[in-house]
């Protein structure tokens, strides 16, 4: 007997063993927060030394979203990974992603549990979920972040519990654990309010499965964002702006609806520019991560309360929370991904979406995901779920990029990932263009006119004015010349000089 009672105690490098070339492993985290930590670096190690004796050693890799530095990274950089979903973010593994060299099932968040339960992706040998706590009994209390463990603890083969001593224990109040039963005896989900609770505070594992716990003492790595600059700034000013015209108009409520936020700069000026308008009332969020503004906000008492799966926030912020954790604990909900990212709920409570894009075409298709179409840069992630299904959507993107070299706003996206039909409003440091009830020339023009850099209108104007009529003009020879021209040039529009 250990003193975990009747699971055994092992070492990090004791749990690789359990790992053969070829398996399935699923680990916790939702972005890093939660993320298996000693285990995957433990790996990472032996992969190299099975490499070095001339021996295979790859896995298929399953996270909740992207996740930690020690396995975007290391398990990358040891050339471990032979299969990825359902979301990235290293730099070493987006490198070998578009030299093939991994294979990349990039998916719909909310999906993922229900393809794992049904088995779609195969049996998983092994999970690995970081926790504070794993009873006798199998109630699992997890540490920053939900995402898909629940489901990993239920349907892996084996299980590793990293109990990670330098979470704290007070976690778990603000866990909402919650699995939904397979279709077709599905029920509708009671959550009518970003802070409705309809779960437990744990997730559960069979005790039989638990082949051992490993002890972490290492913090999520998350690093705080950078200040918002100008450009950013300019972008949350429309957003915040827009709100408030719906909220004069009548379209929205007078105490709003619940946000939604993706993540990065922008989203934190967003997010920063509603917590500083005296014009906008305390509101409530129903995302996919709490991020450091928002942890701002429920300090001042502009937000009131959210609902998501991860506290992807820096040391500071987390230490924030635990610090006061009887005034942050009541005002946050962290659930599995499936419910955080559930199109029902999104519809059903009246989600306000707000996500970034990487460039948007001029009838308002968004790519979020590669560039010119063919390489990947983290994945379509929770933005879909929340775009289609949400009351009003709202991508966000500076006009352009590379001091001016990229256009955001292009005749054609090579690859979509949210459609002109879930596109509803598009903001750039130049405008705001409210797409609705507009047909495909006049979201055209409304999105030249409104959002487009002024080194690219003229182009952009003379592309719809000369291409093929259609419902939606388009010439095939000319619609990706920008991007042609990003290949061959290095600037979307090269001069003589260039």
């Amino acid at each position: 007997m250990s003193t975990y009672g009747p699971f055994a105690l092992l070492t990090a490098a004791e749990a690789t063993t359990r790992i053969k070339d070829g398996d399935t492993v699923a680990f916790s985290g939702f972005s890093p927060a939660g993320a298996a930590k000693a285990v995957p670096t433990a790996l990472a190690a032996w992969g190299r030394e099975e490499h070095r004796r001339g021996r295979s050693f790859r896995i298929k890799v399953l996270t909740g979203a992207s996740s930690g530095h020690c396995i975007d990274e290391l398990l990358a950089e040891a050339e471990v990974i032979a299969w990825r979903t359902p979301y990235q973010s290293g730099e070493a593994l987006r490198r070998q992603i578009n030299r093939q060299e991994v294979e990349y099932v990039d998916m719909h968040l909310s999906h993922l549990p229900q393809t794992v339960a049904q088995g779609f992706f195969g049996r998983i040998d092994l999970a690995v979920i970081e926790a504070t706590e794993v009873a006798p009994d199998g109630r699992v209390y997890l540490t920053t972040s939900i995402g898909a463990s629940p489901t990993y603890l239920q349907h892996a083969d084996k299980v590793i519990i990293e109990i990670n001593r330098h979470q704290s224990p007070r976690l778990r109040e603000m866990s909402d654990v919650f699995i939904m039963p397979p279709p077709p005896h599905r029920y509708p989900i009671p959550i009518f309010d970003p802070l409705t609770r309809i779960g437990c505070p744990y997730a559960t594992v069979d005790p039989r499965k638990v082949i051992g716990i490993v002890e972490s003492d290492d913090p999520d790595k998350i690093g705080a964002f950078a200040p918002p600059d100008a450009v950013s700034n300019q972008i949350a000013g429309h957003v915040v702006a827009f709100l408030l015209a719906e909220k004069r108009a009548g379209r929205i409520p007078p105490d709003l609806l619940p946000l939604q936020a993706g993540v990065g700069n922008v989203a934190n000026a967003v997010l920063a520019a509603l917590g500083e308008h005296p014009e906008i009332p305390p509101f409530k969020m129903y995302s996919e991560v709490l991020q450091d503004a928002m942890v701002d906000l429920l300090a001042d008492g502009k937000l009131i309360g959210a609902s998501a799966t991860g506290l992807t926030i820096s040391s500071a912020k987390l230490k924030q929370i635990v610090d006061d954790i009887d005034f942050f604990a009541p005002r946050i909900v962290l659930r599995p991904q499936e419910i955080s990212n559930h199109p029902g709920i999104i519809r059903r409570l009246g989600v306000v979406a707000m996500n970034t894009a990487l460039e948007a075409d001029v009838y308002g298709n968004v790519n979020s995901s590669h560039v010119y179409g063919m390489d990947v840069i983290n994945g379509i992630g929770g933005s879909g779920e929340f775009a289609r299904n949400s009351y009003i959507s709202i991508f966000m993107t500076p006009s352009v990029a590379k001091n001016g070299k990229i256009s955001a706003i292009v005749p054609m996206c090579p690859h979509v990932d949210s459609n002109e039909h879930s596109v509803q409003i598009l903001v750039t440091e130049q405008g705001l263009a409210d797409l609705r009830g507009l047909g495909p020339m006049q979201r055209a023009r409304t999105i030249i006119d409104r959002c487009a850099h002024p080194a690219y209108r003229d182009y952009l104007d003379r592309y719809i004015r000369e291409a093929r009529s259609g419902h939606i003009r388009h010439d095939l020879q000319r619609c990706f010349e920008l991007h042609r021209n990003l290949l061959a040039y290095g600037t979307m529009l090269p001069t003589e000089n260039e």
